[in-house]
């Protein structure tokens, strides 16, 4: 059966050459399975037939069974139209079409009785439809149509005359072409324990339901299928990764720690920052190769944990790295390392990143060979083939996100056996998505701030209250404190954008002419940037117009004020990351985002939850269900390689950790995938591995 699945799209009923090329590149369709797991996206109950006095205007697609009392033609040119009138037997109301009028007149006849099926709308005061489908009352058996699938289309489909009802045709005949059952990819002890239908009823289910029930069925046991596969696949790997390689093991606390815990720590651990601490260590001790991400709000206190975490490693004789996607991010890094660590003699931290060149570079380069600098603080250039440790014990990346799973795999081959790993992220990343794209990682989370940290007042401001917002700077800046000013930047229209930041430079400058101002964006040079950067820090400057280039990275605790230009064009965790650059000082901090009157129900929903809210998580799990895991900052590159064809891990949490549950069990019974019982999941999973899904980056 698998043979038939996997025949080329152009032999199913109905396809052929020319639309075989037009599924191919809209779609990704090209064998009869890719066609199948293309699923409706909806469905309308054709069951019901509806009478012209029930219509209401919240209603989608429906049909009305009546005769046509006459036809009307009117206008001209493109306002050209024809009108039929057509009465249930009570009411009466117009069927419209804006083309092919020839052919309606040719093929539908007055006092006949049809079927109309369309989308009503009133206009006029009067009830119509546009374009209807039309069948014969007679030839329509309602009990048969059951519930009717709809398929996405794009626009050059429709144009070619490719719609949904097209596919649906094509599904159709290719589904009464399969005439023996379609082979079961799950066995018999999981779907029967947990109640799932077969594949082969769910496949032709999912297609044509007769029932909501049916729908429901053929959706828990289709969604289960595709996400127990992404994570046997997740759960096999990092099974497999335990087995290959030992942890190095670091059972001493010694005295470098304990100088630093009991001289030099500048605040009191939070008991979150605590526990997290053991967690971290128990892995380092436990001979185990550590894998872990580290999640914590911005301002949660990171960076500290990652630290201490790098002096147990250096107590025990290894060296540690610290690698961050951008300059900017690693430079401050160094400077929160380094102001820690001061006062506490012989450990050397070393800057390694795209500015660090010549002689510098040298020595750097001779220090991690021969085992004299301690702590290497870099960009990517830490993965560079020159780049040797004497004996790398433990590396630290931050904003995994940015770097993506082949980068972190290439951090293994700088020690004898790879490094324990702690991946650090302040874009809190929902459960069900973590545990779907950082499968193969252990997670920790800091869930508190650090005492003394006031949450961030945000509130939401229409671009013509402006005079009133920038009297409300002037108050902050005469009591002292700086205030950023954030204009989008989005690649699709870079230049407006930098245009609009040019100009609203000058507008601010000559608004605030009593102030100094700093100006940074992404098209700088870098020497420019970090001048200007470097201004406002000093407190030179007390006002900084910017793009998003200050999302990460940028810590001036003097800095009280946020203020987001057209916040409407921004997502929720890139807003949420933007305000988290305030609200760093002992101070109220204030984040103030401004947009146009006119916004979508999505964008107002987006701005509430912003001004209701600081934590991160629970805007993490908003912008999950707003947005969908694809669009989630940052999961494309990490390793949402697979795309879901029916799964949304965003409303399925509970069957993410029902297939996680029951996959962890496959693991625990059969770790080196050789025992019978289990030979069809593996064998469906290799499967799976051959197809067009990038599944080696799902770990």
């Amino acid at each position: 059966m698998s043979d038939i699945l996997s025949q080329d799209i152009m032999y199913a009923p109905g396809v052929g050459p020319k639309r075989k090329e037009m599924l191919n590149k809209e779609l990704g369709i090209q064998t009869f399975g890719q066609l199948l797991e293309y699923y409706p996206y909806k469905y309308v109950d054709r069951r019901r037939i509806y009478s012209i006095s029930e219509l209401m205007e919240s209603m989608s697609l429906i049909q009305v069974k009546g005769r046509i009392l006459s036809f009307e033609a009117s206008g001209t040119g493109r306002k050209k139209r024809l009108v039929a009138y057509f009465s249930d037997g009570y009411s009466v109301m117009n069927l419209v079409w804006f083309a092919k009028s020839q052919y309606v007149i040719d093929n539908y006849k007055v006092g006949v009785e049809y079927i109309a099926f369309g989308h009503p709308t009133v206009y006029g005061g009067r009830w119509q439809m546009t374009h209807p489908e039309m069948d014969l009352a007679s030839s329509v058996q309602l009990s048969a149509m059951g519930m009717q699938p709809h398929y996405h289309t794009t626009e050059r489909m429709k144009k070619a005359g490719m719609t949904s009802r097209s596919i649906e045709r094509i599904v159709k005949s290719l589904l009464a072409r399969i005439t023996t059952p379609l082979a079961e990819t799950l066995p018999p002890f999981i779907t029967s324990r947990l109640h799932l239908i077969g594949r082969d009823t769910a496949m032709r289910l999912i297609h044509y339901p007769q029932s909501a029930t049916d729908l429901d069925h053929a959706k828990l046991r289709l969604k289960f299928e595709e996400l127990f596969y992404v994570q046997l696949n997740i759960l096999r790997y990092a099974s497999d990764q335990r087995r290959k390689y030992r942890g190095y093991v670091m059972r001493h606390v010694g005295q470098r720690f304990n100088t630093f815990y009991h001289v030099h720590l500048p605040f009191t651990l939070t008991d979150a920052q605590k526990r997290v601490i053991r967690e971290i260590h128990a892995d380092m001790k436990s001979g185990r190769q550590m894998n872990r991400l580290l999640q914590g709000d911005v301002g949660s206190g990171k960076t500290l944990v990652a630290l201490m975490s790098m002096l147990i490693a250096l107590d025990n004789g290894f060296q540690a790295c610290i690698m961050a996607p951008t300059e900017i991010l690693a430079e401050q890094h160094l400077a929160t390392i380094t102001s820690l660590l001061k006062g506490m003699d012989g450990i050397r931290v070393e800057l390694l990143t795209g500015i660090v060149k010549g002689k510098r570079r040298k020595e750097v380069l001779e220090g991690l060979a021969n085992g004299s600098v301690d702590i290497l603080v870099g960009t990517h250039a830490i993965i560079e083939d020159p780049v040797v440790f004497a004996h790398l014990g433990l590396a630290v990346v931050d904003e995994q996100h940015r770097f993506g799973v082949a980068q972190r795999a290439k951090l293994w081959s700088k020690s004898d056996n790879p490094p324990h790993v702690l991946v650090m992220t302040a874009t809190p990343i929902p459960r069900t998505l973590a545990m779907t794209i950082y499968g193969d990682l252990d997670v920790s989370v800091i869930d508190e701030l650090p005492p003394g940290r006031k949450p961030v007042y945000t509130l939401h401001k229409y671009d013509n209250e402006l005079t009133s917002l920038y009297q409300g700077i002037r108050q902050q800046i005469e009591a002292g404190r700086q205030v950023y000013i954030v204009y989008p930047l989005i690649k699709e229209s870079e230049k407006m954008d930098l245009r609009n930041l040019e100009e609203g430079f000058e507008t601010m400058r000559q608004v605030f002419s009593q102030y100094r101002l700093s100006k940074v964006h992404g098209q700088m040079k870098p020497a420019e940037k970090e001048e200007e950067m470097q201004r406002f820090a000093s407190g030179e400057t007390q006002i900084l117009v910017a793009t998003t280039v200050i999302e990460v990275g940028v810590n001036v605790p003097n800095a009280s004020v946020m203020v987001i230009l057209d916040a409407q064009r921004f997502g929720l965790s890139q807003l949420h990351q933007l305000r988290g650059r305030v609200g760093r000082g002992a101070e109220q901090s204030f984040c103030i985002l401004v947009t146009t009157r006119k916004l979508s129900k999505e964008t107002s929903r987006r701005i509430d939850i912003l001004c209701a809210t600081n934590d991160g998580f629970q805007i993490a799990e908003a912008d999950l269900k707003l947005r969908g895991p694809g669009d989630l900052e940052g999961t494309q590159q990490s390793g949402m390689a697979f795309d879901l064809k029916i799964a949304d891990i965003a409303r399925d949490g509970q069957i993410v950790q029902l297939a996680r549950d029951e996959a962890q069990k496959i693991i625990d019974a059969d770790p080196t995938c050789e025992r019978a019982e289990y030979a069809m999941l593996w064998q469906h999973l290799d499967a799976l591995k051959k197809s067009n899904i990038n599944w080696g980056a799902i770990s």
